[in-house]
């Protein structure tokens, strides 16, 4: 049987494995962080770095080819991520560069878009025809598939859930909008608004969780002091879960999906997250990815 090389290219870490073309197998995992302030060619050169280690871990199975994820938007068919903010990209022929570093034929596509496709296939979303999915980390993607077949509408721009504008007036995003979705729920920006309230005068002991350190919160201690009881950082992840359930029920709204699925970095917080099923109607509601492995239904 051959194998695929599979690269996750995101904003915090690169993780990459060999699987089996029927889903059935993973070996070679690996991961670094990608530390994109090192610049493109770094992220690259750790790229191939790790492809390279995951393909010796396969210990000599037929390597049919690489498929990289990618923050977008992108050009599926020339292989170029024309932007990606968290890594500040412009232009970059990503495809071609992997290609000639592991010296095999390469494909590219959004990393939500893999990544909800691969629920469809495998995980969370298996033996339904539509499905819509965001993915929640650094950033906010999101994956249409639509007929057991991804959207990437007329520019390849299709499921750029995370740039949704929910307050025309709101906070920047890095992409320069404001209001977008991903400027209020991605894990930096869940981070950013607990500290603002702190620097505001807001009664929390978030402070205490990393030594007075404001620059060490993350979403990930948000969660914990929320589930320790903080009143304060609750409100920060309940304020979050209704930004994100109404971007969600937007989407469902528009397409009417049998499954809604959400996962990510992000969501490790499980149940402590309470946006899953919020204010959605008409579809059902599942978690995926390995971390969060959990499903809720409306």
């Amino acid at each position: 049987m051959r194998y695929v090389v599979g690269i996750d290219l995101g904003g915090t870490n690169i993780v990459v494995g060999a699987v089996a073309e029927d889903g059935s197998e993973l070996v070679g995992l690996v991961s670094e962080p990608t530390l994109p302030e090192q610049g493109g060619d770094a992220v690259i050169a750790r790229i191939v770095k790790l492809a390279r280690a995951s393909i010796a871990a396969a210990r000599g199975k037929e390597i049919a080819g690489v498929g990289i994820g990618s923050p977008g938007p992108l050009d599926t068919k020339t292989g170029i991520v024309i932007l990606t903010p968290n890594l500040g990209w412009t232009n970059m022929p990503l495809r071609d560069r992997v290609a000639a570093g592991v010296k095999l034929p390469a494909v590219l596509d959004n990393d939500a878009n893999c990544a909800i496709y691969g629920e469809w296939w495998r995980g969370a979303a298996q033996g339904v025809k539509d499905v819509v999915g965001l993915t929640i980390g650094t950033g906010i993607g999101g994956g249409i598939v639509l007929g057991g077949e991804i959207y990437h509408g007329a520019s390849d721009a299709a499921g750029e859930i995370g740039h949704m504008t929910i307050n025309a007036n709101g906070r920047l995003c890095k992409c320069g909008n404001h209001g977008c979705l991903e400027a209020y729920a991605s894990g930096p920006a869940i981070a950013a608004r607990a500290v603002e309230g702190i620097q505001a005068g807001a009664k929390t002991g978030l402070p205490q969780y990393v030594g007075g350190d404001l620059s060490k919160i993350t979403a990930q201690v948000v969660y914990e002091a929320a589930n320790d009881g903080d009143a304060y950082a609750l409100e920060v992840v309940r304020e979050t879960a209704k930004l994100l359930g109404a971007g969600v029920a937007s989407i469902v709204n528009i397409f009417n999906p049998e499954v809604v699925v959400i996962c990510g970095g992000v969501t490790q917080a499980g149940d402590d997250y309470p946006v899953i099923g919020c204010s959605l109607s008409r579809a059902r509601t599942r978690a995926g990815g390995r971390s969060f492995a959990r499903r809720h239904h409306t």
